[in-house]
């Protein structure tokens, strides 16, 4: 059965299981935290005292880089050796560099597009797509702002349509009972994976929003921007509001059953915490997972139930040992190229 990408609420259940299962896996790897010589955020490490050495080169979506960090420090203690270099200049921006042969792994808050294959292709650039987590996307504003306590699927697209921009610049055009109160807009850029998915279920189209907001690959720049304006609002995965907690309040969702949900990791396992939720993934280049031990035994890591504790404490939600048993059974086989939407 084929993952399906809009539909699945992430449930742990046979069903989910089987969907994962289909998925074709990947391989990768990694250690510490640095910088990247282009400017984007990124995180270097040394990794491997277990005779391994070499580069592992990282690249990609800002959501699922706490989930390379976290388990390359902890790839790290036993791989001192091994240079891992984790950069972040969003999903479709990893993609470029993967595709372009720059990188051995691809982190994604989204599946890879038909149109990136196709450049991957071209490259002879064979992969494995491999999930790793599940996150759900966040709206925050200011921790100021009293009156949107839950906002629905529609609220949200009048916010964000591409209609509205110019237009609607007010609190008060989103609801009537909201106050007269600038709108401050802040959020990923198009190269994110999170721009993609949100766009895609709050305005029925991937890619397509207002241009009037300020978007940024680094969601520190959108925390600092919500907490700067009362009238701020903004949106990103879930592990960047748990860290910045303190100063950003997050805004309930209505989800299909009319129901305004709080995201929380129980919400976001459970699938109550809808459409906002969504799986992780990483993808990795066949040639480097074949060559490289290094990058083999980060993918490896990675997908070792015994690990999936480092996807907690970097605030995200693990999948099941059986999903990850499948998902390394894939890699095993060199099953390529990512599973149909």
């Amino acid at each position: 059965m084929a993952f399906n990408i809009r539909s699945i609420r992430l449930v742990y259940s046979v069903s989910l299981v089987a969907l994962i299962a289909s998925l074709t896996a990947c391989a990768s790897g990694g250690d510490q935290a640095t910088t990247t010589d282009d400017g984007d955020t990124a995180s270097t490490s040394t990794g491997s005292a277990s005779g391994l050495s070499g580069e592992i080169l990282v690249d990609g979506s800002s959501t699922v880089f706490p989930i390379s960090e976290a388990m390359g420090e902890e790839f790290n203690i036993a791989n001192p050796d091994v240079d891992l270099v984790i950069g972040v200049s969003g999903s479709g921006g990893g993609f470029k560099k993967f595709c372009a042969g720059e990188t051995d792994i691809s982190n994604a808050s989204r599946q890879i597009k038909d149109s990136e294959i196709e450049v991957c292709k071209g490259a002879g650039i064979d992969f494995i797509e491999v999930p790793v987590a599940y996150d759900g996307i966040t709206i925050v504003v200011n921790p100021n702002n009293d009156w949107a306590q839950c906002l629905t699927v529609e609220q949200l697209n009048t916010i964000w349509s591409p209609d509205s921009e110019g237009k609607i610049s007010n609190w008060n055009q989103v609801d009537a009972s909201f106050p007269n109160q600038p709108l401050d807009l802040y959020g990923p850029g198009t190269d994110s994976g999170t721009f993609d998915y949100f766009t895609d279920e709050v305005n029925g189209e991937e890619g397509a929003s207002r241009g009037d907001y300020s978007p940024s690959e680094d969601d520190n720049v959108i925390v600092n921007g919500v907490v700067s304006s009362q009238g701020a609002l903004g949106y990103f995965g879930f592990a960047y509001f748990e860290e910045n907690q303190g100063s950003l309040k997050a805004v309930d969702i209505e989800n299909e059953d009319g129901v305004c949900v709080t995201p929380s990791t129980d919400a976001i396992a459970d699938g109550s915490y809808n459409p906002m939720s969504r799986p992780l993934f990483f993808y990795v280049k066949k040639e480097a997972y074949e060559t490289k031990p290094e990058v083999k035994a980060f993918v490896d890591y990675q997908v070792d139930p015994a690990n999936s504790q480092f996807i907690a404490d970097a605030g995200y939600i693990p999948l099941p040992d059986d999903v990850l048993a499948q998902s390394k059974a894939r890699i095993d086989q060199r099953k390529l190229g990512k599973d149909p939407e």
